[in-house]
């Protein structure tokens, strides 16, 4: 497992260890198109063998999937992975359609029988319903992090989705947190996460339209100036985004940035 790299710009808090009552949860999803193979990752650093805290990686891929499938599927096999371990769990993740969905969404949903507020089927409920009953179970505290600002937890939880959508096999750390090399305790200050209601797709105004030629990625104001880029390019992509952390994800299945 490479080191990875973390921006000194990030605002982050080193916690030195852990309380045996905590279990801290970092994951992340990823799918090369949407949809197409993907895969998770995901860390549980929980108290093992007192006084030494332990780290647990987890990882895998599937063939023909989306990227918020592969994020529902990372938080849901760290809560398994961790259903027999003693404590209360703090969840990490920069998916805000996990976040959002099972503390604001999930009740509308479940009261509507699984129907959004557009009248249509909610997307994923199957795994929706499986990460229900998981967290009714123990107590969560759900925190965000913004993807790819250098946390080491989530960097280190993409690394290994991105490798598994890829086809790759990683080498999966299990062992003391001291001899883990990433400093994977250290978190952002501020994780909370805006308050929100269930988008609505009808009327409301795209952050961005978004194209891929290439390797390159590029933002575009409106539709016709994406339209226009990728037109005629063989391999070309083009989505348009709702909102800021929609363009991120987008991104991060095409394995890009916007430079």
């Amino acid at each position: 497992m490479k080191k990875t790299p973390f921006s000194s710009g990030s605002s982050l808090t080193s916690l030195d260890s852990l309380s045996s009552s905590v279990i801290r949860i970092f994951t992340d999803g990823a799918s090369s198109g949407n949809p197409g193979p993907g895969g998770w990752g995901a860390i549980i650093v929980y108290a093992k063998h007192l006084p030494n805290d332990w780290i647990l990686e987890l990882g895998g891929g599937e063939k023909n999937t989306t990227n918020n499938r592969m994020e529902l599927t990372a938080t849901i096999q760290a809560l398994q992975a961790a259903q027999d371990i003693p404590g209360s769990i703090e969840l990490f993740t920069d998916s805000t359609y996990v976040i959002q969905g099972i503390t604001q969404w999930i009740w509308g949903w479940k009261k509507r029988g699984w129907v959004s507020t557009e009248g249509k089927e909610v997307a994923n409920p199957d795994l929706w319903q499986l990460l229900d009953s998981l967290a009714r179970t123990r107590k969560i505290s759900w925190k965000y992090v913004r993807g790819h600002t250098g946390v080491p937890g989530n960097e280190r939880c993409d690394e290994i989705a991105v490798a598994f959508s890829r086809g790759g096999r990683p080498e999966l750390y299990q062992g003391p947190l001291a001899s883990y090399p990433l400093p994977v305790l250290q978190i952002p200050s501020d994780t909370s996460l805006p308050e929100s209601k269930e988008p609505s797709r009808n009327n409301a105004q795209p952050y961005s339209y978004l194209s891929l030629v290439g390797q390159v990625a590029k933002r575009h104001n409106s539709w016709k100036e994406c339209e226009a880029r990728v037109k005629g390019q063989s391999g070309a992509k083009f989505k348009k985004a709702m909102t800021s952390e929609e363009e991120l994800q987008i991104l991060k299945s095409w394995g890009a940035s916007i430079e």
